[in-house]
């Protein structure tokens, strides 16, 4: 994803920005800052914080991004082995380069048979990439790659709706999250149904995930089956569909009935076959099949109404079950205390606050300007090749003699460089580019400018910053060095000094252009 790893460094400072009267002398070996009193950055900044992040296009990945992703697919990743007939394995990672900014990601890895014509995967996988909503783990991705085929999601860092209700340790989740979690889901279903994919695959407690905030989620890699002629349930055959059983084929009251089996798992803390739990409903009262902990800290009515739904969900024959739209009607006027965070009611850690992004800055953008604040690096890129060198004149007055004996080897140097980033050459244009200026006989803010650029895309933004500080020592008015600034500090969560950068930029933008305009 990327070309370099990251050069951060922190708690780093920097000095005071020099005076603006004057330009000032080409710039030292140790970069210094040229405007704030001081940039120390915390781990915190210094940190990604990916989950929380919007979710990404979806993108086909490399096997040795995937590989690096998840350690080698190392088994301390695994976080869910299933399926004895379809064996499936699915790790935890997090993608590294400037393109995956430490991304957390789930990436599920099927066995070599599974999928024998990539084609028919790439399909399958695009077409469940295509979805995107709020209550779903969301696929980013897939990979095939010889015989392995993979699919990238969305990593959900608050383990699964079993663990919490099977193999709870603190305390157990109460009633209103029960049924946040049932209602939630049954909007995934419905949403995934009006998209005309209605066929999810084995639902059960394994496959509601709960994301940073605490929030239920329905995984994606259930609308895929585990392979293109394999079961579709790998769980145990008591919590199959009775018509799948009989027929070897998932319709959309299939996924109704297996809802039905989340329903009783939720009412009872624990794992029932639908046809034991249904004999509990037809013979005993609402108690019986309650779970213990719960005992005088739920609603009868809406106990009631749970156990009349999961009912229903759970009838033999496929006709007689209620349809999405129906279980989101019934699921809808039962949700209770909306103001209180998931994390709280489901006790876990409350979510890191990620910064938000700026406000728009106070003085209209130029295309550069525009580009910057949408952290767009392809088009600063764009902007940079086709301003070429025209900002440098003026900046450099050279001797005859500097002339002769320094100038072809530092600028075939630069000319290489130039070449390099034009080709999105990243790492090989900052060699040459450091070549030219370690020369130090020519200074230029653009060689400066192009060079952050590089560090940017090459996951460095402490390099880039850096550069973009040099660029305005050489050049104190210089727009682009504050933009390119501005892109280094949001870079490093430092929004509101990207902000402030962001405005000096368009200000100084402001006055150039007055100023060639005249009186």
């Amino acid at each position: 994803m990327g070309c370099c790893g990251s050069s951060l460094r922190v708690g780093s400072h920097a000095p005071e920005k020099p005076p603006r009267r004057a330009r000032p002398p080409p710039p030292p070996p140790q970069p210094h800052h040229p405007r704030r009193p001081s940039f120390t950055l915390n781990a915190h900044q210094a940190a990604s914080s990916s989950s929380a992040a919007p979710c990404p296009a979806f993108a086909e990945f490399s096997l040795a991004e995937l590989r690096e992703a998840t350690g080698g697919f190392a088994a301390a990743n695994i976080v869910s082995e299933s399926g004895e007939k379809a064996p499936n394995l699915v790790y935890r990672g997090r993608l590294q380069g400037a393109g995956g900014g430490g991304r957390a990601i789930a990436v599920k890895k099927f066995g070599k048979l599974a999928w024998p014509d990539p084609k028919q995967f790439a399909e399958e996988a695009r077409g469940v990439g295509k979805l995107r909503h709020r209550r779903m783990a969301n696929l980013i991705g897939y990979c095939c790659d010889g015989d392995e085929r993979l699919l990238v999601a969305e990593f959900m860092p608050n383990d699964t709706l079993a663990k919490h209700l099977f193999h709870w340790e603190n305390k157990a989740i109460e009633w209103a999250m029960r049924l946040r979690v049932a209602y939630n889901i049954a909007e995934a279903l419905e949403y995934c149904s009006n998209e005309e994919r209605p066929l999810y695959h084995d639902l059960n407690a394994y496959r509601v995930l709960f994301d940073e905030n605490g929030d239920p989620r329905l995984s994606c890699f259930g609308l895929m089956k585990n392979s293109r002629d394999g079961k579709s349930y790998s769980t145990n055959l008591a919590y199959t569909p009775p018509e799948y059983l009989r027929n070897g084929r998932v319709t959309p009251e299939s996924v109704v009935f297996s809802f039905g089996t989340i329903l009783i798992d939720l009412l009872s803390g624990k794992r029932i076959p639908p046809t034991h739990a249904l004999d509990m409903i037809r013979s005993r009262s609402i108690q019986a099949i309650m779970e213990t902990n719960l005992e005088g800290k739920y609603s009868i009515e809406e106990a009631t109404t749970l156990v009349d739904l999961a009912s229903k969900c759970l009838q033999y024959e496929p006709r007689d079950r209620p349809d999405i739209k129906k279980l989101v009607s019934i699921l809808q006027p039962l949700q209770t205390k909306s103001e209180v965070p998931s994390y709280v009611m489901l006790g876990v850690p409350k979510p890191e606050e990620v910064p938000k992004a700026p406000p728009a800055p106070q003085h209209p953008l130029s295309p550069m300007g525009e580009a910057c604040s949408r952290m767009d690096l392809t088009a600063i890129h764009q902007i940079l090749v086709s301003t070429h060198y025209r900002d440098d004149e003026g900046t450099n007055e050279l001797s005859f003699q500097e002339w002769t004996q320094q100038m072809r080897d530092m600028l075939d140097a630069r000319k290489r460089g130039d070449f390099a980033f034009r080709d999105k050459n990243f790492k090989q244009a900052i060699d040459c580019y450091t070549q030219f200026v370690d020369v130090g006989t020519m200074v230029s803010p653009t060689v400066y400018a192009r060079r952050s650029l590089c560090h940017l895309m090459c996951d460095q933004p402490d390099a880039a910053l850096r550069d973009a500080m040099q660029a305005q020592c050489v050049y104190p008015d210089w727009p682009t060095a504050f933009y390119m600034q501005a892109v280094a500090l949001s870079k490093l969560n430092m929004q509101s000094d990207s902000l402030d950068m962001l405005n000096e930029a368009s200000q100084l933008e402001e006055k150039r252009q007055k100023s060639i305009k005249g009186p």
